[in-house]
């Protein structure tokens, strides 16, 4: 089986500083990390390979230093790592970013499945998955946690996924793209020896100019559709604790429903 897994490296923190120009996300100087949601598609990924064989290839679209993401998938145990990295790339809304991946998977070849995690933690918009298997013409699935079924010689798969309310089991013909949540693994952890091999690796990088049939009208800022007009921390608030005092359930009950009432806060 091929395997794709698609990651994003994201800010490891909540103190974020934004670009007031362009309202983007000033990545540099803060610490990184793997999405935590993609760390359970790479996950998945693993044991399809381990079930099945195979490989599994980690792709990520973002800045020079997103290498280090791809490092660490491959010290997990992945196989192969794309970097997408230019300054034409800079900017990409959730619709740019699929676009470029989908270049960047057909320059690929052949797979079987494409794995993403549920949402990026910085965004938090979860369309690069759907829009992704958009771009490509196939099925997707989303907010998975179980495969319960997959035949690679029939190709075709069986999996459950959450619904607002309730779960949901579908089948669907292969190539797929699963969109994973965090009920369907546990992710693993690596050793320090694998952690130093793969930073020796080299990985490759592509650009705008790699990827066949590229429209650069389509990349980056230029070729967003969405433009965020402001970004901004809410104010903070302080809390304050009420203990309610009252003779009976009941009562602490009116009290309690009165205070919401006046207060607005449904």
């Amino acid at each position: 089986m091929n395997i794709i897994v698609c990651i994003k490296q994201v800010p490891d923190t909540t103190n974020v500083k934004i670009n007031p120009e362009t309202n983007t996300l000033i990545r540099e100087g803060i610490s990184s990390i793997i999405n935590p949601f993609d760390m359970y598609a790479i996950e998945e990924g693993l044991r399809l390979k381990e079930k099945f064989g195979g490989k599994v290839t980690v792709i990520s679209l973002g800045p020079p230093q997103a290498i280090k993401a791809l490092k660490e998938a491959i010290a997990l145990g992945a196989d192969d790592a794309i970097q997408l990295s230019d300054r034409a790339f800079a900017g990409s809304d959730s619709w740019a970013t699929a676009y470029a991946l989908a270049l960047a998977i057909k320059k690929l070849g052949e797979f079987n499945i494409i794995l993403c995690g549920k949402q990026a933690i910085d965004g938090d918009t979860g369309q690069v998955g759907p829009g992704l298997a958009s771009q490509l013409g196939i099925t997707q699935l989303t907010y998975v946690f179980k495969i319960i079924r997959l035949d690679p010689e029939a190709g075709d798969l069986t999996v459950e996924k959450l619904l607002e309310e309730g779960r949901e089991v579908v089948e669907a013909k292969l190539p797929a793209l699963l969109t994973v949540v965090k009920d369907i693994n546990q992710p693993r952890s690596t050793s320090l020896f694998h952690i130093r091999r793969a930073s020796k690796l080299i990985i490759p990088t592509w650009t705008a100019a790699d990827l066949p049939g590229a429209d650069l009208s389509k990349l980056g800022l230029k070729g967003s559709p969405t433009q965020v007009i402001k970004i901004f921390s809410p104010p903070k608030h302080e809390g304050v604790l009420e203990l309610i005092k009252a003779d009976s359930a009941e009562e602490s009950a009116a009290i309690l429903a009165d205070k919401i009432i006046t207060e607005k806060v449904l």
